[in-house]
């Protein structure tokens, strides 16, 4: 009897626990799950604390990128020129600071231009002239791709001292390191990126859960008919959505061209890929609606976990890589579909 009543109590609970808390939980756990796995396969390596920051610092980029990226797909659009807009900012960037000696400060603010054009024409297109948004971003990443290119083909790394000293910041963890081999103490530290990307993720967090604007991309994404006869701007909505993640792409740029320290017109190729991947793995729901910025980061957390297992087991072949990529798609994918399931199961 008291098996039963425990479980039809289990149910009720998970019937009222939205759909984003949910895949929220799944998320943790898996990205859990599978350090866990990390750790008892591949070594105590997986354990020391630098081996965690590493992950942070080689994806802080794409940490900005993926919660700009959410904040499309929870309107239920999509935006893929990311990538290609990241790359831009890391060429014209370079290009002010090596070529026509500019200074860091200026060059910030021409990432944020060029985010900032993006966005506007962008958005404009997708909310106001109610053009599909795969197919303005589309022209957004072989406009952003073509540019790139015409503002330097080359690689080349930047020289610019005030650049290269802020490149080569580290902020030390206290209580974080560890002793090597030879017994020297190896203090923790981050990069500034990561500073930049936590303060994104919290911020994005309190725009979502505690603001109108945030409450209106919820109510967009989910039923756009039913957001306009509550009152809601749907068209300013969307084009803030799109706006914010051309903003989110240039200053994710600028955290990848701290990073990477050069120009390239191979920079950040198939960002925008892994932006949509990390967002679904954190229950960004392509349909709309239901996303959390703290799931898009375990997202990216878990992919870049799952792509460190497979290069230390030794399969350093890309297509290796990107099967399971697509397993863990596949599998989130599912996951998504079960979730909508039980919301229309909710209904009836």
């Amino acid at each position: 009897m008291e098996n039963s009543v425990s479980s039809r109590s289990l149910k009720s609970r998970l019937r009222r626990m939205s759909d984003t808390n949910l895949l929220l939980i799944i998320t943790i756990v898996v990205f859990i799950f599978m350090y866990a796995m990390a750790v008892v396969f591949l070594g105590s390596g997986f354990l020391k604390p630098q081996n965690f920051f590493n992950i942070l610092n080689e994806n802080a980029s794409l940490i900005i990128l993926s919660c700009g990226m959410s904040l499309v797909m929870i309107t239920g659009g999509i935006d893929i020129s990311v990538g290609q807009l990241t790359s831009l900012v890391c060429m014209s960037c370079a290009v002010f600071l090596d070529m026509k000696g500019g200074d860091v400060g200026t060059s910030m603010c021409i990432a944020l231009l060029i985010g900032l054009a993006f966005g506007v024409v962008q958005g404009y297109l997708v909310a106001y002239l109610e053009i599909q948004p795969f197919i303005v971003s589309l022209a957004g990443l072989f406009f952003a791709k073509g540019m790139t290119t015409i503002v330097n083909a080359t690689q080349f790394n930047v020289e610019n001292q005030q650049f290269v000293a802020m490149k080569n910041t580290r902020i030390t963890v206290p209580f974080m390191g560890s002793y090597n081999k030879k017994g020297v103490y190896i203090p923790a530290y981050i990069e500034i990126g990561v500073i930049v990307a936590i303060a994104v993720v919290i911020l994005l967090f309190i725009l979502l859960r505690w603001t109108r604007l945030g409450r209106n991309f919820y109510a967009v994404g989910g039923n756009a008919q039913s957001a306009r006869l509550l009152g809601i701007n749907v068209k300013r909505t969307k084009f803030m959505a799109h706006l914010l993640c051309s903003l989110l792409a240039a200053i994710g740029g600028y955290v990848y061209f701290m990073h990477v320290g050069s120009g390239s017109p191979s920079h950040a190729d198939g960002a925008e890929m892994n932006a949509i991947a990390s967002s679904i793995i954190g229950g960004t729901m392509l349909t709309g609606g239901v996303g959390n910025i703290v799931g898009t980061f375990f997202g990216v957390l878990s992919l870049s976990t799952i792509k460190n297992i497979v290069s230390s087991l030794g399969l350093d072949e890309a297509w290796w890589t990107n099967i399971t990529v697509a397993f863990m798609l596949c599998l989130f994918l599912l996951v998504q579909s079960l979730v909508l399931r039980r919301k229309a199961g909710a209904k009836k």
